[in-house]
């Protein structure tokens, strides 16, 4: 199958059972109550783009970019299914947070499934810290803000996972107008950064056809870019 841009998808590893697609951040994969009157979806794109049915292994938040895995047979889909429940596949994040975090540290802090889903499961993320930032910009009475560029890897799949842990520790993500700080994501829009900050950036599983591991990654954008360049280390 053809990996590349068309129809407004850009897929990045295709074969006869499954595909990883880079979804754009501001849209949504899917249609749902969130949805607002929406009418173009991730998924409906890659149906025209493939030409057979799509099953979505997993889903990202609208606003955020990156590698998004589909399958084309419910088995495959099963399968895949299976590694996300059992933790084996690898998925890391690219994620711009308020402060500056420990080198490494681990959220575990259950939450709920979001919206009239008020039961609440164990929710874990693992965080290393990539590389700190220190804008000549006043923040809560300090002369400076800082800022740090993390890899996030989720154990679990829970609503909104990296974005409420992270604000659960007060390192709130930039960008994030539902749980994140206005003042900093308003720093960020003042230097031409108007996205959430958060890039699925790396997928890796077992292929259910053949048990060879596939590893995939996504490039950050150019708006993403541009907030990675105020870093003191080179783009991961």
């Amino acid at each position: 199958m053809s990996v590349g841009v068309s129809a407004g998808i850009e897929v990045l590893y295709a074969d006869d059972l499954l595909a990883v697609v880079d979804k754009p951040a501001g849209m949504m994969v899917h249609d749902s109550q969130l949805a607002g009157g929406e009418t173009d979806f991730l998924v409906d794109r890659a149906r025209r783009h493939f030409g057979r049915a799509v099953f979505l292994v997993h889903r990202l938040d609208r606003a955020t970019s990156g590698c998004l895995l589909l399958a084309f047979a419910r088995d495959a889909a099963s399968a895949l299914g299976e590694q996300l429940m059992s933790r084996t596949v690898e998925k890391h994040y690219l994620a711009v947070c308020r402060g500056w975090p420990e080198a490494e540290f681990t959220i575990d802090h259950p939450l709920d499934g979001g919206p009239g889903k008020r039961l609440r499961k164990p929710a874990i993320t693992r965080f290393v810290r990539l590389a700190t930032a220190e804008l000549d910009v006043p923040s809560a009475g300090f002369a400076t803000s800082r800022y740090a560029l993390l890899r996030a890897a989720p154990e679990t799949g829970r609503f909104r996972q990296i974005r409420r842990h992270l604000k659960h520790a007060s390192h709130h993500l930039i960008g994030d107008t539902s749980h994140g700080d206005g003042r900093h994501n308003r720093h960020f829009r003042m230097l031409g950064v108007h996205r959430m900050l958060l890039h699925a950036q790396r997928l890796a599983f077992l292929h259910p056809g053949d048990g060879r591991r596939v590893t995939v990654e996504a490039p950050p954008d150019a708006e993403f870019a541009k907030a990675l360049a105020l870093f003191d280390a080179p783009a991961p």
